[in-house]
């Protein structure tokens, strides 16, 4: 109840913070050239993208930020008044969340569906990656070998006994990837990785994915949990002590099912009441361009989503594997399962 009360109250906050931000109107009533993006993405990056679309088709981003739950506990209030145009997270399972309270739309653009590789887009269109990341695993090479973390199913076994660190269970990467788990494995089996994982805490989970790969290089533990972007970006960030932790480590590329690394995304999808719905289309057929996928790939350090667009200099070198294929709408549709196994294993 208290965090259902929480959201509400974020929402009515957020509400109020946008006031001066609705969509406007031209002379003869027609929708102006604006598009409202509800983005629970806060990367510097991000910006860069907003002023080329708008340079490039003359529509004005009108950004309203937020947690995801937030963001939709916003839209369920505003219902069909709703000016949202875009809604944009940084998990599918957050995608999922939204889809799930029927806030977005299926859109049918041969441009998307022809940059976004099937996988990496919700089968009916209501949204698609424009960013990929692989939730993957941070280690220490003195203690580690490359051969010992291959798959994801070794970090349950007693060799990591006291030697993982991760961040919250509830956590929505960590809810994808155990939802992917569900799907590859099954749910007794993906209960057992759990409750190995847990067993294998080298302290209780706190903080986000850089704190575990700090954590890792103090000593705490052998090996984190991480989305690839954050290591990284600390190796190539302007942090000089995060550049000499991430020399000091590496990244492993655990295998699923032996078919690659859990892959996730950032991504957005087509609001159901979007009063701009063709800007808005407009926007995430930009996010699958070539200038656009550079931007993410050069400035936040995540792999590009679509076909034919090259990793930066900086995230080549963590590019080199294959990836699972599996669809990402399927995280989220497992979430409720991840998130009951993830409780009774007691990841808090």
């Amino acid at each position: 109840m208290r965090r259902l009360t929480a959201l509400v109250a974020a929402a009515a906050a957020l509400t109020l913070a946008a006031c001066g931000q609705s969509q406007e109107k031209t002379a003869d009533g027609a929708a102006s050239n604006v598009l409202n993006l509800y983005t629970a993405r806060h990367y510097d990056a991000d910006q860069k993208l907003y002023d080329l679309f708008q340079e490039k088709t003359g529509i004005e981003v009108k950004r309203i930020e937020g947690r995801p739950d937030e963001l939709i506990a916003r839209m369920k209030a505003e219902g069909a008044n709703s000016p949202a145009d875009v809604f944009v997270a940084a998990d599918a399972g957050a995608l999922w969340r939204a889809q799930n309270e029927g806030l977005l739309q299926s859109v049918n653009s041969d441009a998307l569906n022809s940059a976004i590789p099937e996988n990496l887009r919700e089968p009916s269109g209501q949204y698609y990656g424009f960013s990929r990341r692989a939730r993957i695993v941070a280690y220490d090479p003195a203690k580690v070998q490359p051969a010992e973390i291959a798959d994801y199913a070794a970090l349950a076994t007693p060799r990591f006994k006291g030697k993982i660190c991760a961040r919250s269970g509830d956590n929505v990467y960590n809810l994808s990837l155990v939802g992917a788990m569900i799907e590859a494995w099954g749910e007794e089996k993906t209960k057992q990785w759990v409750e190995g994982v847990v067993s294998n805490f080298a302290r209780p989970p706190e903080g986000g994915d850089r704190d575990q790969i700090r954590a890792v290089a103090a000593g705490v533990c052998e090996v984190a949990l991480t989305n690839s972007y954050y290591f990284i970006r600390m190796a190539n960030g302007e942090d000089a002590a995060d550049r000499d932790i991430a020399a000091k480590l590496r990244l492993g590329f655990p295998s699923l099912d032996g078919k690659g690394p859990h892959v996730n995304i950032s991504g957005g999808g087509v609001a159901l009441n979007a009063p701009n719905k063709d800007n808005a289309i407009k926007f995430l057929e930009f996010l699958a361009t070539p200038e656009a996928q550079q931007i993410v790939t050069d400035l936040n350090y995540e792999y590009p989503a679509a076909n034919g667009a090259a990793p930066s200099a900086a995230v080549a070198p963590y590019a080199d594997f294959t990836a699972h294929p599996m669809n990402v709408s399927r995280y989220g549709i497992n979430q409720p399962k991840a998130q009951s196994i993830i409780s009774a294993a007691g990841w808090r």
